[in-house]
C-alpha cells in the first residue's frame, strides 16, 4: 500500500504518484508472464524513458529530471513494488551514467549524456570480473594505450553484468597500469564496438527478466576521448559510483519488502483458522508487526543516506548501512511472508515465493553485505582516528 513519506516539493509528490500509477497499472499486469519467460523487458525501459523515469537524478541541462536523490530513490521503490527486475534495471542504468555525469569533461557530457538520458539508450555497468567481484583492485581487464596516445585496446572478461547484450553502451573499468589502487581507468564503450561479445545468460534463481551475462572484450579499440576521468582515476570513480548504486538497490529491496508485507497482510485478513482471520491470532499479528517495522527501518536508512547525498555531505557509510539494512530486511520479510501464507506461500501460485527468491540477490550485488560491514567498520575507525588527530 502507498506509504506517507516526506516530500521536498508538491512537484515531487505528483511525480511519485505518477510512478506509482505506472507501476501498478502498466507494469504489474505484465510481470508474472515476463518473469516466467525470462523475457528482457526492453520495451518497458523505453516506456519509462519516454516518461522521464530513466534520468530523474541527472541535470536538466542534459535532459535529466533534475530531481534530488531522495525523490529518485522513492521512484525506484515504487517500481520495485510492482516489478523488481525493472527497478534494478533503472538503478543499473543510473549507475552506468554516473561516471560520465560526474567525472566527464563538459565536452564529453555534451556529446554523449543527452542521448544516454533521453530514454532511447540503456546502459550497463561493467566492474565485476570472474576473479574480482568484491575485490575491485583485483581487476584484470586491460586497456593498453597506443604509442601515439590516440586510442586504447581493451581485452578481458566482465562478469555478472546486467543488461549485457541488450545495452547500448557499457561503462567499463580496465587496468591501465599495475598499481593496484591507481591503475584502473574508466571507459565508455558503445554496443557496436568491434570485439565486444557476450556469453550465454546466467540461469538465476530470481530476477529472471534482469538478463545477466559475461561481457567479453576481445581487443576492443576505443578512441582516447572515450576514457572518463584521468588515467588511473578509475578506482575512485568506481567506488563513488557504488555509493549511489547501493542506494538504488536499497530502495529496490525496500519496495520488494513492502510488496511482500502487503501480500501477507491481505492474506492474513482473509484466511480463517479456528473460526477467525489468522491476523487475529497473536503469532501472526506479531509477525506482521515485525515485518512492518523492518520495512520502515529500511526506508528510513535509504532516505537518510539520500538526504546526506543531496546535501553534498559524505554518505559512503550511510549508503552501506542502507544497503545492508534494506537487503537483510527484504530477505527476512519475504521469508516471513511465505510463512504467513503457509503451504500456499511455497507455491508459485502466490507471488511471495518469487519475492523471496528475488530478495536474496539484494544481499549480494553492489557489494555483498559482508563487504558493507567492512565499509561501515572502516569508516567508524577512520572517524575515531580523525577525531583523535
Amino acid at each position: 500500500m502507498p506509504v506517507s513519506r516526506v516530500m521536498p516539493t508538491e512537484e515531487s509528490e505528483d511525480l511519485i504518484a505518477l510512478v506509482r500509477e505506472i507501476a501498478r497499472e502498466q507494469l504489474l499486469p505484465q510481470v508474472d508472464q515476463a518473469e516466467a519467460e525470462a523475457r528482457f523487458p526492453r520495451e518497458v525501459f523505453g516506456q519509462l524513458g519516454r516518461a522521464g523515469l530513466l534520468s530523474l537524478p541527472w541535470p536538466e541541462q542534459f535532459g535529466g529530471g533534475g530531481q534530488p536523490y531522495e525523490v529518485y530513490l522513492q521512484a525506484v521503490e515504487e517500481l520495485a513494488w510492482a516489478w523488481t527486475s525493472v527497478a534494478v534495471g533503472v538503478s543499473v542504468h543510473s549507475l552506468s551514467c554516473y561516471p560520465l555525469a560526474t567525472f566527464g569533461t563538459p565536452e564529453q557530457q555534451e556529446r554523449w549524456l543527452p542521448e544516454m538520458l533521453s530514454g532511447d539508450l540503456l546502459g550497463a555497468y561493467c566492474l565485476s570480473e570472474p576473479h574480482s567481484g568484491s575485490d575491485v583492485a583485483g581487476i584484470r581487464t586491460r586497456a593498453v594505450r597506443s604509442d601515439d596516445g590516440s586510442h586504447y585496446r581493451l581485452s578481458g572478461t566482465k562478469a555478472w553484468i546486467s543488461h549485457a547484450g541488450h545495452a547500448d553502451f557499457y561503462t567499463v573499468f580496465a587496468r591501465t597500469s599495475e598499481d593496484r589502487t591507481r591503475g584502473l581507468s574508466c571507459f565508455l564503450v558503445p554496443a557496436d564496438a568491434e570485439g565486444l561479445g557476450f556469453a550465454e545468460p546466467e540461469n538465476k534463481m530470481g530476477l529472471a527478466c534482469d538478463t545477466v551475462r559475461e561481457v567479453l572484450l576481445d581487443g576492443v579499440v576505443l578512441e582516447a576521448d572515450r576514457r572518463i576521468g584521468s588515467e588511473g582515476q578509475g578506482m575512485a570513480i568506481a567506488l563513488t559510483a557504488l555509493d549511489s548504486g547501493r542506494l538504488g538497490i536499497a530502495a529496490a529491496a525496500t519496495g520488494l519488502a513492502q510488496r511482500a508485507l502487503d501480500e501477507a497482510t491481505e492474506y492474513a485478513t482473509q484466511r480463517e483458522q479456528f473460526s477467525k482471520p489468522i491476523v487475529q491470532h497473536q503469532g501472526v499479528a506479531f509477525l506482521l508487526a515485525d515485518m512492518a517495522a523492518a520495512v520502515g527501518a529500511a526506508r528510513a536508512t535509504y532516505l537518510h543516506a539520500a538526504r546526506l547525498k543531496d546535501a553534498g555531505r559524505s554518505h559512503t557509510q550511510a549508503a552501506s548501512v542502507a544497503k545492508l539494512v534494506a537487503s537483510d530486511a527484504a530477505m527476512r520479510v519475504t521469508t516471513d511472508a511465505v510463512q504467513v501464507l503457509g503451504g500456499y506461500g511455497y507455491t508459485s501460485d502466490f507471488v511471495v515465493e518469487r519475492l523471496m527468491r528475488e530478495a536474496k540477490v539484494t544481499q549480494i550485488f553492489e557489494g555483498t553485505n559482508q563487504i558493507q560491514r567492512m565499509v561501515i567498520a572502516r569508516q567508524l575507525v577512520r572517524d575515531v582516528t580523525q577525531a583523535a588527530g
